[in-house]
């Protein structure tokens, strides 16, 4: 189970289960030989939790999240063009979450319901989860190595976007390549007088397939991100503090956040995929009790995973340069933002004294790397 797989409607959700077995065939396996397990997972509550927890949830993250990465794109759309490639990431992290958010409403009413829209729509929202899903935590990564070019080896040219175009293409590229399976295998099946969107493996290369595609979500939506985002912001924290000229206390808090954040959202719900698809070919949940409760914590945790796309507008936007500059301390006026976009202002024309000093104001770090304008002029 993975993004790729909607999230409330995984196998192991049903509410009739046999310890070890998966529904992998679209015939449901019913000549199954069950004479080598001893019971029958009755899963009740765990569709119970589901079809309460995951509405109200996906709710609140659905609203929250449209109104942060909404005002995102319309400030680059409409106040602020894309002068920076920092910005082109930062619109491109919104797009992706704003697309990720519009999967939410057909997954909770699912959850709530069953899936009732036929299976095109079942394969195009499950694709569209998991490549924008994957999409977002990519650019993650875009951010990270971009401040470390800028700080650490100054490289910062805020002019040049083609190649973080380039970048971003291959990108949702990588995403695109992620999310077919969905196409392939997933498809609506009726089980107890329910209809569930899911993949739908063949018998006899299911587990391996399964496994492969879980394996390629984690490396390219966490593993790899998680690492790249480690050894740039580490190296722009070690740059910071060892530099006299730049205040360093609010950047390496708002670096730390961005760490800290990544890992309570992400990790808790790669590593119950990991034991999941570990699960796949060596059995490791081997009672029912113990069944049903990776159940609920796997939707808790995707849940958490999904609320990352709130956050990211906190992190990566509303704290930033830009943001700061078009949006000072007050509330201005249409026709105030309006002429303040109008004047072609960039952040790098404010106070610079040193080449990482230049970096952090010029190039509107996305994490907010600077304190404001006028700590970075005294």
């Amino acid at each position: 189970i993975s993004p790729s797989t909607p999230p409330c409607l995984s196998d192991s959700t049903m509410e009739l289960s046999t310890e070890g077995y998966r529904y992998d065939d679209y015939e449901l396996n019913t000549t199954f030989d069950y004479a080598s397990f001893e019971m029958l997972c009755y899963k009740g509550e765990v569709r119970a939790f589901i079809t309460s927890f995951l509405p109200a949830f996906y709710s609140v993250v659905f609203f929250v999240g449209l109104a942060g990465n909404s005002l995102v794109v319309a400030f680059f759309a409409y106040i602020r063009k894309l002068k920076t490639r920092v910005d082109v990431y930062i619109m491109n992290l919104a797009i992706a979450d704003l697309l990720l958010l519009c999967t939410l409403p057909f997954w909770a009413a699912s959850a709530a319901h069953g899936w009732v829209l036929g299976i095109p729509l079942c394969k195009i929202t499950s694709a569209i989860y998991t490549m924008t899903f994957s999409a977002s935590m990519q650019f993650l990564a875009c951010i990270s190595v971009d401040r470390y070019k800028a700080i650490v080896k100054s490289q910062a040219k805020p002019g040049a976007i083609n190649q973080c175009v380039k970048t971003s293409f291959l990108v949702w590229a990588a995403a695109m390549f992620l999310c077919i399976p969905e196409f392939v295998f997933n498809t609506v099946v009726e089980f107890n007088n329910r209809l569930t969107c899911f993949p739908a493996f063949p018998q006899s290369t299911g587990n391996v397939i399964n496994v492969t595609i879980e394996i390629a979500e984690m490396l390219l939506s966490f593993a790899l991100p998680f690492l790249i985002m480690l050894v740039c912001y580490s190296a722009v924290a070690r740059t910071l503090i060892s530099s006299p000229s730049v205040k360093k206390c609010r950047p390496l808090k708002v670096l730390v956040a961005a760490v800290l954040v990544f890992i309570v959202t992400q990790l808790p719900y790669n590593i119950v995929k990991l034991w999941k698809a570990i699960d796949i070919i060596y059995p490791l949940i081997t009672d029912c009790s113990t069944s049903k409760t990776i159940d609920i914590v796997f939707q808790v945790t995707n849940s958490i995973a999904l609320f990352h796309c709130c956050l990211n507008p906190i992190l990566y936007f509303f704290m930033g340069a830009s943001f700061k500059i078009y949006f000072p301390k007050g509330c201005f006026s249409l026709r105030s933002m309006q002429r303040w976009g109008s004047t072609g202002l960039h952040p790098h024309q404010y106070g610079q004294r040193s080449g990482i000093m230049k970096a952090v104001v010029g190039l509107q770090l996305p994490l907010s790397l600077t304190t404001d304008q006028a700590h970075l002029t005294h």
